[in-house]
């Protein structure tokens, strides 16, 4: 079995699994599964108002968890697949868990330009996922150094290089003024060119 195929069987058992994305190692699991996001809150130490992201492979998926409006679709048109996740308003027959105010009405989404991230969405379906270190702590850059971090809280990690980049840039699509949530690789004068 590959560590992509053991990644597969993982997320579909609800259990927390650590990628390579195009920015920085990632912790992910399928939000559909009842009880998986509770993991990952529990093996990042991360409070759980702080909302889980969604990784998804392509708009089309993003559309099925998601309301795009017009100014989201131009910036997945410019920038994805890439650094940019996009708060949208989350499709009200949508039932997942990503934080506390389980029912609450958005989500953030973003498409990596990384195959293997892609590839686990394409198999499984959009996942939740936030960066592979303790909340508010450095983030590591080899899988090994992921692995020693979260040793048995993490089914299966796969090995996809360093990986150093800087994280998403976050914007909030969701008010009439698109809102600057955390710059990170996209430039928000870039976000800007497109929806300012």
């Amino acid at each position: 079995m590959t560590s992509l195929d053991a990644a597969v069987d993982a997320l579909r058992r609800g259990l927390v699994v650590a990628i390579p994305t195009d920015t920085v190692y990632g912790i992910a699991v399928d939000p559909f599964v009842a009880g998986a996001t509770d993991r990952l809150f529990e093996a990042k130490h991360r409070p759980k108002d702080v909302r889980l992201p969604v990784l998804v492979d392509d708009v089309a998926q993003a559309e099925r968890l998601a309301l795009v409006d017009d100014r989201a679709r131009a910036l997945m048109a410019r920038f994805w697949p890439g650094g940019l996740t996009i708060i949208v308003r989350r499709r009200s027959e949508i039932d997942i868990v990503l934080g506390n105010g389980a029912g609450a009405p958005t989500v953030g989404v973003r498409c990596p330009d990384h195959d293997v991230p892609r590839g686990l969405c394409a198999e499984v379906g959009p996942l939740a996922t936030t960066s592979a270190n303790l909340h508010g702590e450095a983030t590591p850059a080899t899988a090994a150094e992921v692995r020693e971090l979260f040793g048995d809280a993490v089914a299966v990690v796969v090995d996809g290089g360093r990986c150093e980049g800087e994280p998403s840039t976050v914007v909030d699509c969701t008010e009439p003024v698109p809102k600057l949530v955390r710059e990170g690789t996209v430039p928000w004068s870039d976000v800007l060119g497109v929806v300012g």
